[in-house]
């Protein structure tokens, strides 16, 4: 057969017959291409596929709602910190937000779906159409994951808040009100480490710090009481008054000592305070109340028994340690150490070593502990990014249910939200009453009041406190291994101990040149 200009391959007609199916192909090919391209779009830009698909009206819509909900988050994230913190504290709004990001992810879900309807060609084979679904799959997985995760991260906060403040709570020395701080030019908190846990009966107390916290400013002054604080004082109009008129006191020393009140106190008097849900709580809170001269409004307990599980979710803790630190022993029946932790910097603790840290007090005096034990905080602080408490969220929450508790009503919240933020930029003073303020054993709480009244009202000029701390950050001069430290402390106003934490070479290099300690156990 020849072919010729005439022939019907060459004809418009023939031509098109010879031509055309390619053609069509190609044209399908790109309109698939194109569909999941713009698809992928829509997912990520909702509105772009109805846009491209001729729905003008609904593409716009969708596209400005988006834009709004993503200057929303732009704004949370920036500027929005306190509405953020407000509703992380309150039960029914997570609710609200838990609906709402389940009702966000459908919205989207269902615009990538109808996007992808509208674009893809109708005539598809089997395997285009099988792609096109995977497609479809895969991104409404990528909608869905972080919807059902952050959901998630929601209710456990919203567990957490219901957990540890309870609406229902009962105290002796806390009235639930609609405006609990009032007029109050400051609210202080008692903040209490118990020593409880495996083999040992009851919980003893012995961390005992008040944060006075400014109402209007945010500045705040710490007062940390030693454990051995003997002959605490309770209000005169308290029926704690009543029973202890010269002070509390227990069956023998030990349990007449402050970190023994919480156990001691409520077992001899059970009731005597009225219906509460932590008498031990509202003792100490009278007792230390009494002795600082402050009305004590709220108490928070974390239980040390759960405090390596903490900081195990953390992925650890990294400390400086300037002298050797005792892992157990018993100064009081004389057993021995089983080992140390070493001076040295930047030691990373998992959470067994850094309880071991933080409780360590062999050969060593209970300032030592003390100032340790605000080191392992700041550790935490430091320790508790972003990142991990995203990733590690539900494990720390679990774990900070179980060892905190408090009498601060779920309804103080929004105030405590507010009074944080002002905490936050503010200033942190401390001040310890060691033995080179107070004889523990016979305190005198009229200068006790007096300094924490310097310490809250600074005078103009003051005299007959300490010398000021050295510049190189230490407060005290290298004490021998195994010899009870010197006391850090300022005699007056509060002090700044920001540098407490510092690693100190020369003590660190003086205990090391001394070798293993002489008390060290086998």
């Amino acid at each position: 057969m020849s072919v010729g200009p005439d022939s019907p391959a060459h004809g418009p007609a023939g031509g098109a017959r010879v031509l055309r199916p390619p053609v069509r192909r190609r044209r399908g090919e790109r309109s698939f291409r194109a569909a999941v391209g713009l698809g992928v779009l829509g997912a990520l830009v909702p509105g772009a596929a109805f846009l491209a698909a001729g729905r003008r009206v609904l593409g716009a819509v969708t596209l400005v709602v988006f834009l709004l909900l993503v200057g929303g988050g732009v704004w949370l994230a920036t500027g929005g910190r306190r509405t953020v913190l407000l509703t992380a504290v309150d039960t029914d709004q997570l609710l609200w937000v838990v609906a709402g990001v389940g009702l966000l992810a459908l919205l989207w879900v269902a615009v990538v779906v109808a996007g992808f309807v509208m674009l893809v060609p109708r005539r598809l084979s089997s395997g285009r159409r099988a792609l096109g679904a995977l497609v479809v799959t895969v991104l409404v997985a990528a909608i869905v994951a972080p919807a059902v995760w952050a959901s998630q991260l929601l209710l456990t906060q919203r567990e957490l808040i219901a957990g540890v403040f309870d609406v229902d709570g009962r105290s002796a020395t806390v009235e639930d009100t609609p405006d609990p701080f009032g007029n109050k030019e400051r609210v202080n908190v008692l903040l209490l480490g118990g020593d409880g846990g495996e083999g040992r009966e009851g919980v003893r107390t012995d961390t005992v710090i008040v944060a006075s916290i400014d109402a209007d400013t945010g500045d705040t002054v710490l007062f940390s009481l030693p454990r051995n604080l003997q002959d605490l004082p309770f209000p005169q109009d308290s029926p704690l008054h009543e029973v202890y008129p010269n002070g509390f006191e227990g069956a023998n020393e030990s349990d007449s000592l402050l970190n023994a009140v919480y156990r001691t106190g409520p077992a001899w008097y059970p009731g005597i305070l009225g219906p509460t849900d932590d008498a031990g709580a509202d003792f100490l809170k009278l007792g230390v109340g009494e002795a600082l001269g402050l009305e004590i409004d709220y108490y928070v307990l974390v239980n040390l028994d759960g405090f390596s599980r903490l900081v195990d979710a953390l992925g650890g803790i990294t400390v400086n340690v300037n002298y050797y630190v005792p892992i157990g022993g018993d100064p009081g029946t004389g057993r021995l150490p089983d080992d140390y932790i070493a001076p040295g910097p930047d030691q990373h603790l998992d959470g067994v070593r850094a309880l071991d840290f933080a409780r360590g007090r062999f050969g060593l005096s209970d300032y030592d502990r003390m100032a340790r034990q605000r080191c392992a905080i700041d550790a935490i602080i430091d320790a508790a990014n972003p990142g991990t408490l995203l990733r590690k969220y539900q494990e720390l929450a679990a774990t900070t249910e179980d060892i905190v508790s408090t009498d601060i009503p779920r309804s103080a919240l929004d105030d405590f939200v507010e009074l944080g933020l002002l905490v936050k930029d503010a200033s942190v003073r401390s001040v310890v009453f060691d033995v080179s303020v107070i004889d523990p054993a016979y305190p005198d709480y009229d200068r006790i009041r007096q300094i924490v009244q310097d310490a809250l009202v600074p005078p103009a000029a003051p005299t007959g406190w300490a010398e000021e701390a050295p510049a190189d950050g230490s407060t005290a001069p290298p004490s021998p291994v195994g010899e009870p430290a010197a006391p850090a402390t300022v005699d007056g106003p509060a002090a700044d101990v920001a540098d407490a934490c510092a690693y100190d070479p020369v003590r660190a290099q003086e205990a090391l040149a001394a070798g293993e300690p002489p008390t060290y156990g086998g």
